[in-house]
């Protein structure tokens, strides 16, 4: 089997009868009833999607087998996964997250830089976690700028670092005053 993507997430119950909240990560929500057998995390369980309509910011949906409130609660929480060659193929410059994760990250002169951790979206755009060989993780906008190569059948990102650091750009760091020296407004 492929490896597995998680296409959506179980929410709290919804109403008597055993439907849930289901917050999906695919681009149409409703493709997770296209992909048959959702699967938990272990592979084990499987979850095959009866219902499913639209509500504010996610599907309320009902399970087959599940019909009861209590079956759902307990249901709450759960992410729902599908194998990666169950999903559409994806375009130029489009890409899985999980394909992503775990590609080494080097810089726009090849050097070494650490290995992708996450793709993150906190709701301002996509932004690419760096796990650097040495010292703290980076976040960094996942952006044709700063990631402009990517190539996940060579195992690797390429990121170019941005100029800012904290607000300043390098230049103006590198001729800011130091301790006890003076610069005129």
């Amino acid at each position: 089997m492929s490896a597995l993507v998680c296409v959506a997430r179980i929410g709290a119950a919804h109403g008597v009868r055993g439907a849930v909240k289901l917050w999906t990560f695919t681009e149409d929500p409703f493709a997770v009833r296209r992909y048959g057998p959702l699967l938990a995390k272990d592979g084990k369980r499987q979850f095959e999607v009866a219902t499913a309509r639209e509500a504010k910011d996610h599907l309320v949906a009902t399970f087959k087998g599940v019909t009861t409130r209590d079956e759902a609660e307990r249901l709450n929480g759960i992410e729902l996964y599908v194998p990666r060659d169950k999903l559409p193929a994806t375009d130029d410059d489009e890409y899985y997250h999980t394909d992503l994760i775990g590609l080494d990250a080097v810089t726009t002169d090849g050097d070494a830089l650490g290995r992708v951790l996450a793709i993150h979206n906190f709701g301002a755009g996509d932004i690419i976690e760096i796990a650097p060989l040495k010292g703290a993780t980076m976040l960094l906008p996942f952006s044709n700028a700063v990631v402009p190569e990517v190539d996940v059948a060579g195992g690797r990102v390429v990121i170019a670092l941005p100029q800012e650091i904290e607000g300043e750009d390098r230049d103006e760091a590198s001729s800011a005053s130091r301790p006890g020296e003076s610069r005129d407004p």
